[in-house]
């Protein structure tokens, strides 16, 4: 008997060595080919900038490739739901934002993925204040006078966002419901378009992140109103948040943060958790994305779990309070 429970054991310690090696010399030699790094929005958004500004750093430092995909659509959910279904091997990672890890469960009714389920959340790279901007034919300087005008013109005015179920959409229909006012969103595939018509005066205004608006407010081209979050941005120190300028309460924060689909081995989320944020330090990367008027903020693997959870809970209650739904 003693000798079966041996040749047992033996058995059962060959058959762990055998699945278990491969997958531990596989997370310890990682990388050894290649990194895709699907952006679910167009170039040229925030997501784009901070997925080119972190696969730079992640090619200089582990000698390999990383390859920015853009697959934009629906709010993110055409770049997530891709990465959701690819191989669990750490070779896919996404660039995953409030829209398509916390918004669209609740404003999509059939969501081809589950933002928990399906991923898991390596680190938050950055919190993104949302700005209102409008064109400079429009003629006002303040939430006051914004406000006066959207209830003089019920129905006429047009804010743009890079897509339905982004924090831009939502800034607005918030707004809409805490003002009275009746503006109406016009979705486009991009934040890099939504500024463009903007800018062209196609459209009077954005609540649009502040990377993709802050160049423009500081050449002249759009002018700021006010903040989204509670706190002024560093990149725009004059400008006042919404929730103090007659809008009590207000306050919509937008975040980016990385993922790779469910099933990576956790060595690899941690590898990549590590040098992300080492990444995310470096003074000449701090610099650039507060230059844009993002602030780095990021987390552990499970904090980032628990902030995801809390931010589904949040939005689900926004959009059901303004009645947004996209189908």
């Amino acid at each position: 008997m003693k000798i079966k429970r041996f040749n047992a054991a033996c058995v059962a310690s060959a058959l762990v060595a055998s699945f278990g090696s491969p997958l531990l010399a596989h997370a310890q030699n990682y990388p050894v080919k290649s990194i895709r790094y699907i952006v679910p929005f167009p170039p040229g958004g925030t997501t784009d900038i901070l997925g080119r500004l972190i696969g730079q750093k992640l090619s200089e430092a582990w000698g390999q490739t990383v390859i920015i995909d853009n697959r934009s659509g629906a709010g993110g959910s055409v770049g997530a739901e891709i990465a959701a279904k690819t191989p669990p091997d750490g070779y896919t990672l996404l660039g995953g934002t409030i829209s398509s890890h916390s918004i669209n469960s609740s404003l999509y009714s059939k969501l081809a993925y589950h933002p928990l389920r399906d991923f898991a959340p390596v680190t938050r790279i950055a919190t993104v204040p949302n700005v209102l901007v409008v064109h400079p034919s429009l003629p006002v300087k303040t939430v006051k006078e914004f406000t006066a005008l959207a209830k003089a013109r019920p129905g006429q005015l047009r804010f743009a966002s890079s897509g339905a179920g982004t924090s831009q959409h939502l800034s607005g229909e918030l707004f809409n419901l805490m003002t009275g006012v009746k503006m109406v969103h016009i979705p486009y595939k991009g934040g890099a378009f939504a500024m463009t018509d903007l800018i062209g005066g196609q459209i009077e205004l954005s609540f649009e992140n502040a990377p993709n608006c802050v160049p423009h407010v500081q050449s002249g081209k759009l002018r700021a109103i006010a903040v989204t979050t509670l706190t002024r941005a560093q990149a725009l120190p004059n400008v006042p948040p919404i929730a103090e300028s007659g809008v009590p309460g207000f306050e919509v924060g937008s975040w980016q943060g990385l993922f790779v689909p469910a099933g990576v081995p956790p060595a690899i989320v941690g590898r990549l958790n590590t040098e992300v944020r080492r990444i995310l330090a470096l003074d000449d990367v701090k610099n650039r994305i507060v230059g844009l008027g993002a602030e780095v903020a990021t987390t552990t693997p499970e904090q980032f779990v628990e902030f995801i959870k809390a931010e589904m809970t949040k939005w689900e209650k926004v959009v059901k309070a303004a009645g947004a739904r996209v189908d």
